[in-house]
């Protein structure tokens, strides 16, 4: 449906707003990109008129201005947090836009694996309980890695190893220190999903040509929306 009243959204910036920048639309959540902030305010201001034709308005709490500038702000989409970061190991000095899974994507996981790992699964056997958060962690990853989600990665295995450690301190009763706590090589090996490693950026990146994710960004402001 918001394909359908945002079509006309897409075809009037196309015919008419193309100098204000560059629109990405995932059915109704989308994000207009722009070089100055003049820009980008009347793009906020045609995009209220094109919507208010059919009934629709923008979300208050969904749809702000946001400056990209180094260093100033940043901005989520579609799960993902925007930001403009410097590139340590290409060139320290260069600021690139960078995204990785914002903590709201992050908490819901947390709650995810609390949940599949908590009391009521005591008295299962370990293969069981790796197996349950598994799939859930794979879809997660591959969802998120075409980015720079080293770093929230790296932090999840270590929370999911946590919780499966405290899984196992609980199971039948026994104390901690009649258990040896898995490792988390054990539990990889037991088909464990691990997110750490598994990052992938477009294909276009190669040694010689950046990834989506970390080609320069001269634009400087850009409006976050929402129907």
């Amino acid at each position: 449906m918001a394909n359908i009243y945002l079509n006309k959204l897409d075809r009037i910036r196309a015919a008419r707003c193309e100098q204000l920048g560059v629109l990405v639309r995932y059915a109704d959540d989308f994000v207009a990109m722009c070089r100055t902030e003049s820009q980008a305010k009347e793009a906020l201001r045609r995009i209220g008129l094109v919507m208010s034709r059919p009934g629709l308005t923008l979300h208050p709490a969904k749809t702000k201005l946001v400056d990209l500038r180094p260093g100033k702000e940043s901005f989520v989409f579609l799960g993902c947090t925007i930001r403009k970061k410097r590139s340590i190991q290409r060139k320290p000095g260069t600021y690139f836009v960078q995204r990785w899974p914002s903590p709201k994507a992050t908490k819901r996981l947390r709650e995810r694996v609390r949940e599949l790992t908590g009391r009521r699964q005591s008295g299962k056997d370990v293969k069981q309980i790796v197996a349950k958060p598994t799939p859930v962690l794979r879809g997660w990853g591959n969802y998120f890695r075409p980015g720079n989600a080293d770093r929230e990665f790296n932090k999840m295995d270590y929370f999911v190893v946590r919780s499966l450690r405290r899984w196992q301190y609980r199971r039948g009763g026994q104390r901690v220190t009649k258990r040896k706590p898995f490792t988390g090589d054990q539990l990889y090996g037991m088909g464990l999903h691990k997110l750490m490693g598994t990052v992938k950026y477009p294909a276009q990146a190669t040694s010689r040509r950046s990834s989506v994710s970390r080609v320069r960004e001269n634009r400087t402001h850009g409006l976050k929306g929402g129907v």
